[in-house]
């Protein structure tokens, strides 16, 4: 499967969303063309999507797009607050405080030792993101987007994939080598493939009211990121200034109710003066994982391979991390240095990511059942504040989005021993194979990440060049590779090993503090052409 096809594109992304333009643009960072059909003319007009986390900003910053990112995105000393709301009427049962990026900026300077990301969450209104990322893959020379291309067949044999697009000009069909779905939780692509949804639980209906107001009864309790409201309504502020999206659940046909913002009215128990209705939206809320990410050559990404609703600590982490894994690895395939083991990896390795994501946020959503049940049923304030306070951990979760590790995968060197330990709340600081390399500052203020190449990079802390002639063997290979020699205390303090080999996508595949005799099959796992081996077989040098 290495090298490059016969298909009129080496790869075919189906959504120009934020994880079709990602896939796309990773793509493009390793020399690989691709061409991104979408069914839309422009980018989503609703407000969809609310928080990038810090993981997912890490990424972002490889393209060079975290910058522009912040600079479209809510100003960084608004916090990430959720408000417990028995109705306006009263004060607030209990706020969970999630610090502003600023907060989080100046908490990362006090330390240095591994457990802080280089990258804080930013709030951002998503049809901004797509609009951003949709320009910057329209504008790169090996990015072709196909806008108003709907997708209406997709045929996949051992050697090609063949779609059927039908545009303006009528029908016709595109080749590729390979396919990548990034059409949505309704994707198309998924159910032409026949795969399966494995839910956590029945869907249900939601009812979405985008509108404008400048209302301050909205804010009388302080500003709030999202308000949790015991009659069952979620109020998410987009702008922080005049933007809202309020949520509830209904049932019946259309919309459910008769006057929506009425209905939010009525269950945040205030009038409040509404200054432009911009949509009314019925959509179904599903908790849901593919059952494989994997067809041949075609790859489920994003929301067509887990369309779960997100909640609003939770935000679109899945979606980016799995078009970088994706895209480094099909680069690796097509350019001809990596096996077919290397892709078989994304499913290995994302697919648990997503299913942990499904449970966290059926958790979170469930939380605010119980609160209105509880409320409901006459319990105090103060027993309501109670419950929600062992629950907070949900927006105190910076393990969760950087402490994923690939356990099992095919395309990491495991070793023996036990693991280290993970935390909901904090980063841990290691390069234990398989999980997210540690971020720190250089002596110099530059950050460490920020010196890895684009492919993998040998990190070699030995003083003495321990590592050079292995990057020369993986060299000969073609394989895209980075001799980091580097001298400094805190890398010494938290890289564990003299010699790491970090991945692409900032994850550890390797590390030894000896050269080792079997250095061949060590690249043949991370490259995805040879089976598993362990951490044996090393040489000691002097």
């Amino acid at each position: 499967m290495a090298g490059r096809g016969r298909g009129q594109t080496p790869v075919l992304i189906v959504g120009a969303g934020p994880v079709g333009a990602v896939t796309a643009l990773t793509l493009a960072r390793y020399g690989v063309p691709s061409t991104v059909v979408d069914r839309s003319v422009l980018p989503s007009a609703g407000p969809t999507m609310d928080v990038i986390d810090g993981r997912s900003m890490e990424l972002l910053r490889q393209l060079g797009l975290a910058d522009r990112i912040r600079a479209v995105g809510i100003d960084s000393h608004h916090s990430l607050d959720v408000l417990w709301t028995r109705g306006f009427t009263q004060p607030p049962v209990l706020v969970w405080h999630c610090p502003s990026v600023d907060q989080m900026r100046r908490q990362y300077a006090a330390v240095n030792d591994g457990t802080a990301p280089v990258e804080p969450y930013q709030r951002v209104l998503g049809s901004v993101v797509e609009r951003l990322l949709r320009q910057e893959a329209a504008a790169h020379p090996l990015i072709d987007v196909w806008p108003g291309s709907a997708v209406t067949a997709v045929e996949a044999t051992a050697d090609q994939v063949t779609a059927t697009v039908v545009d303006r000009a009528g029908r016709r069909t595109i080749t590729a080598d390979y396919l990548v779905a990034c059409d949505g939780a309704r994707s198309i692509v998924r159910r032409f493939l026949g795969i399966d949804l494995d839910p956590a639980a029945e869907s249900s209906t939601l009812c979405s009211v985008d509108f404008r107001s400048r209302d301050r009864r909205l804010r009388q309790y302080g500003r709030a990121f999202v308000t949790i409201a015991t009659a069952g309504l979620t109020l998410i502020s987009r702008d922080e200034y005049a933007l809202w999206t309020a949520t509830f659940p209904v049932d019946g046909p259309g919309n459910g109710v008769a006057d929506p913002l009425a209905e939010v009215q009525r269950r945040l128990g205030i009038g409040f003066t509404v200054d432009d209705l911009i949509s009314v939206v019925r959509q179904d809320a599903t908790l849901a994982v593919a059952s494989t990410f994997r067809a041949g050559r075609v790859f489920l990404a994003g929301d067509a391979a887990h369309p779960v609703v997100p909640t609003g600590v939770y935000g679109a982490s899945p979606g980016i991390g799995d078009a970088v894994d994706l895209g480094w690895k099909l680069a690796g395939v097509v350019n001809g240095w990596a096996g077919p083991r290397l892709l078989d990896s994304y499913e290995a390795e994302r697919r648990p990511v997503a299913l942990l994501y499904r449970e966290l946020c059926a958790d979170l959503l469930e939380v605010g059942r119980r609160f209105g049940r509880l409320a409901a049923a006459g319990v105090s304030p103060e027993q309501l504040a109670g419950f929600l306070e062992v629950q907070a951990h949900h927006i105190d979760n910076l393990g969760v989005h950087f402490g994923h590790r690939y356990v099992g995968s095919p395309v990491v060197v495991t070793e023996p021993g036990e693991p280290p330990l993970w935390s909901w709340s904090e980063i841990t600081g290691s390069t234990w194979p398989g999980g997210r390399a540690p971020s720190v500052r250089l002596s110099s203020g530059e950050q460490l990440f920020d010196r890895f190449g684009p492919g993998f990079t040998l990190l070699d802390i030995s003083g003495y060049g321990l590592g050079r002639d292995l990057v020369d063997q993986a060299a000969r290979r073609s394989v895209p590779i980075t001799y980091l020699a580097i001298d400094d205390r805190a890398v010494r303090a938290c890289y564990e090993r003299q010699l790491v080999l970090v991945r692409p996508d900032h994850y550890v595949g390797w590390r030894s503090d000896y050269a080792p005799v079997n250095w061949g099959e060590i690249l043949d796992v991370i490259t995805g052409q040879g089976c598993a081996v362990g951490a044996t077989g090393a040489t000691v040098l002097p």
